[in-house]
């Protein structure tokens, strides 16, 4: 992390976990330590049925309320679906875009990345572009190849001034769920890889103020030596997310890095 160029953003992603009162609850225990974090920007992505009662349970706190997925159209005949416009109406700040669930179960390709990404911008939205690469690539030696591309496609059309509320996570897919984890400096050698493609597109003081965060299985174990890693400035956390305590211990993590 360079705190004197980025912030360190902490993120949990609950996927299709907590019922509304669970949310409320989590939030409520996450408020004491959240007025004490002078680093982190701290966010939650939270399913589309529980944004409302995360909204009203974080109003007045430091928690910024995110949601895990959207729609590139503003509306129309898109069954299930939901637009950036109906997300930034509801409170929400951040937005996960290219989740590798998302590119795996449903399809996402990176074209359809790219205009969400888009969308989410033109709404006032905060993208969390996530990018990472199959165990087969990383096998082949391709990591790098595939981290680039998606990150030049993903961003296409972003401009200059844009750049500045996209955040972007590094998330190897063989790492999501299974309880492996990137090496501290595998995370933080695709991280400068990605800080690269950026200062290639948007020149050295656009890209050193963008945070790059790492999302493959981060922990109470082994965030405070990934976090210390210069490229990585934060985590997008998965199953550690949906536990006040595991959650803190990661935030606190974090936050010892000054």
């Amino acid at each position: 992390m360079d705190l004197r160029y980025r912030k360190t953003i902490i993120a949990g992603n609950w996927k299709m976990n907590l019922n509304a009162e669970e949310a409320k609850r989590f939030i409520t225990e996450l408020k004491p330590l959240a007025a004490r974090a002078k680093w982190c920007d701290i966010v939650l992505c939270v399913p589309f049925l529980q944004i409302p009662a995360a909204v009203k349970a974080a109003k007045g706190t430091k928690i910024a309320i995110g949601a895990q997925n959207c729609h590139y159209e503003p509306s129309g005949a898109y069954t299930g679906e939901i637009s950036c416009g109906m997300l930034a109406e509801a409170g929400v700040k951040y937005v996960i875009v290219g989740h590798s669930e998302r590119r795996r179960d449903w399809g996402d390709t990176d074209k359809l990345v790219n205009q969400k990404v888009l969308a989410a911008l033109q709404a006032g939205l905060r993208p969390i572009v996530c990018v990472g690469e199959t165990l087969e690539m990383r096998d082949n030696g391709v990591t790098l190849d595939v981290v680039r591309m998606q990150v030049k496609t993903a961003l296409r059309g972003v401009m200059l001034e844009q750049l500045r509320r996209v955040t972007l996570a590094y998330e190897p897919i063989w790492a999501i769920g299974t309880g492996y984890t990137a090496t501290p400096q595998q995370a933080n050698e695709v991280g400068a890889c990605i800080r690269e493609v950026l200062r290639q597109n948007y020149g050295a003081r656009a890209a050193r103020g963008v945070s790059i965060l790492y999302g493959g299985s981060m922990n109470t174990g082994n965030a405070y030596q990934l976090l210390a890693q210069p490229d990585v400035d934060g985590g997008l956390i998965g199953g550690a997310s949906l536990r006040t305590e595991s959650f803190g211990k990661i935030i606190e993590a974090a936050e010892q890095h000054e």
